[in-house]
């Protein structure tokens, strides 16, 4: 008659009531077997049993699992709320508010888990920035000092020093523009402004305006084979030449001398473009690629550094992607290389 699990508390007292009723009601008609004895007194104790027991669960148990329901929202209960403690939560079996209970406390316990993996990341990111800051600043006073201690005026080291104050000055700038620029990107500010465009003619630019820097190391910026026909895509031109400028550079920067950049591009479904650019360099361990992507992340501090950079090139190109509705990806080995991919909208035919 019964369900096993989630009985109301108008079905838990019904039972109990005739749980205590009906061997009453036969032990008053085996010393009074007059039928109708036993019938009144059934009816009698049922009803009594059931109102008590009732009045019990509803004013005693329910009022502390409302005090509970209370606790878990942790705020002062709308007209809303206060319809639904007086009327719905009493309907609730005990198994139902167990089940909603349980359902908080791991919502609250997954909640946790993301405050404390921010927590993490933000005291990470604050030491990042503190490095990151502290290094150009230190140069820039020690540089500032030694000429205001005299070196001023040695004509020798003087202009030196102040080229040295310079470039650590414009660093500061470039780390300063960068973090504006991921601020703006995540908070929607910097708005994607797409348009059509061919993308093999917007990396070649890339290749041309990053030649000198490539000529260093002899490096070869190419086209791969079979990915020459023009495809048109749908995206904001400029800031994916900022992503494609932030890949390439850096294929250059870590890349081996004599050795290979290159650019593939494919037709994925009609839909969508995939963009891939690779180098035949150092690569990069597989334990650092889950974080590659991270604000400040570098995988080889010492060698990092000394190349240069904010270390957030690769967290603006995951923003720009990523304001684009799209997904940007890394594939690595080392000592074979490493692959940079994303996808961007194909022109809409």
């Amino acid at each position: 008659m019964f369900a096993k699990k989630n009985l109301s508390p108008q079905q838990l007292s019904a039972i109990t009531a005739l749980a205590l009723s009906i061997p009453i009601s036969i032990g008053i008609f085996i010393f009074e077997p007059i039928w109708w004895v036993p019938i009144v007194s059934f009816i009698i104790i049922f009803l009594g049993s059931f109102a008590l027991i009732l009045f019990t669960l509803q004013k005693f148990i329910y009022r502390k699992i409302k005090l509970i329901y209370k606790l878990i929202y942790q705020t002062k209960a709308s007209k809303r709320e206060e319809f639904y403690y007086k009327n719905i939560l009493p309907q609730k079996g005990i198994d139902e508010v167990r089940e909603d209970v349980e359902s908080w406390a791991l919502q609250r316990k997954a909640e946790i888990e993301i405050l404390q993996q921010n927590e993490a990341y933000r005291k990470e990111f604050l030491q990042n920035l503190s490095h990151e800051l502290k290094t150009p600043i230190f140069a820039i006073q020690g540089y500032v000092d030694t000429l205001l201690n005299g070196a001023i005026n040695n004509s020798n080291v003087n202009v030196k020093f102040l080229q040295s104050a310079s470039r650590n000055v414009q660093r500061m700038v470039s780390l300063v523009d960068d973090l504006d620029e991921i601020s703006k990107l995540e908070s929607g500010e910097q708005q994607v402004t797409p348009g059509l465009f061919v993308i093999q003619e917007l990396a070649r630019e890339v290749f041309e305006s990053l030649l000198i820097k490539s000529k260093e190391k002899n490096i070869k910026c190419i086209i791969k084979k079979g990915c020459e026909l023009p495809l048109t895509v749908y995206a904001d031109k400029e800031k994916i030449r900022q992503v494609l400028i932030n890949l390439v550079a850096n294929s250059i920067k870590y890349g081996k001398q004599n050795g290979l950049t290159e650019a593939s591009f494919y037709n994925v479904d009609g839909k969508n473009v995939l963009i891939e650019i690779s180098d035949d360099g150092a690569g990069i361990a597989e334990d650092h690629l889950p974080r590659i992507f991270e604000r400040f992340y570098r995988t080889d501090l010492a060698r990092s550094r000394k190349e240069g950079g904010s270390g957030l090139g690769l967290s603006i190109c995951k923003h720009i992607i990523e304001a684009h509705q799209q997904n940007i990806h890394v594939r690595s080995k080392i000592d074979v290389g490493s692959t940079f991919g994303f996808t961007l909208p194909a022109k809409k035919e």
